[in-house]
């Protein structure tokens, strides 16, 4: 979160999130759990924008529940606008790890996002503090991201009930987010977990 990455792990998260409360005609109300969450960096060894930590927990992770949460992770470049973001999401995992691609529907899924700048901006509008933990840790939420070490210690947060489309409800994901800029890939993270609905 304090890191570059961290903070588009938050937008792909909170895009995802927001987008999900905003999908009227084929929403259903749950109760899920999440389980089996690991991480990995994806990008090429000399990408400037990586990951070192990422901890969660409760695993399962419970929705609407208490999580805790801590990450840390570098950038060598300033990560400024257009920041691309390229999403692919794979739903049923199968044991060589496959699945089938989730389409992109209202801007939820497999999706590219031209500028991920400007994403922050529409969910955090300038001049507003950034929330509960960065604000209190001191780290933007806005680009320009300068280039640095950035760390989020362990963080308490609150995940509220939402209503998930039909198809984000059981299943095991993988997500894959690849940061760009100027035609250059400066970060890819792959993140896999199950979504368990308690209905």
């Amino acid at each position: 979160m304090n890191n570059c990455i961290v903070n588009v792990i938050t937008l792909c998260i909170v895009m995802q999130v927001n987008c999900a409360l905003d999908f009227d005609k084929t929403r259903t109300t749950y109760s899920a759990k999440m389980f089996g969450f690991s991480w990995e960096n994806c990008g090429k060894p000399d990408d400037p924008a990586v990951l070192k930590t990422l901890a969660l927990s409760p695993d399962p992770i419970t929705v609407p529940g208490d999580l805790t949460a801590s990450a840390s992770g570098t950038t060598t470049v300033e990560l400024a606008a257009p920041l691309a973001v390229n999403v692919t999401r794979r739903r049923n995992l199968g044991v060589a790890g496959s699945g089938s691609r989730v389409p992109c529907l209202e801007e939820i899924g497999s999706c590219h996002y031209t500028d991920g700048c400007d994403l922050l901006n529409q969910l955090i509008p300038p001049g507003t503090d950034c929330p509960e933990p960065l604000h209190t840790y001191g780290i933007p939420c806005h680009c320009p991201f300068k280039a640095g070490v950035y760390t989020l210690p362990e963080s308490d947060f609150y995940l509220p009930d939402i209503d998930l489309p039909y198809w984000l409800t059981n299943g095991h994901y993988r997500v894959q987010g690849v940061l760009g800029a100027v035609g250059k890939e400066l970060g890819c993270l792959k993140i896999t977990f199950a979504v368990h609905s308690n209905n």
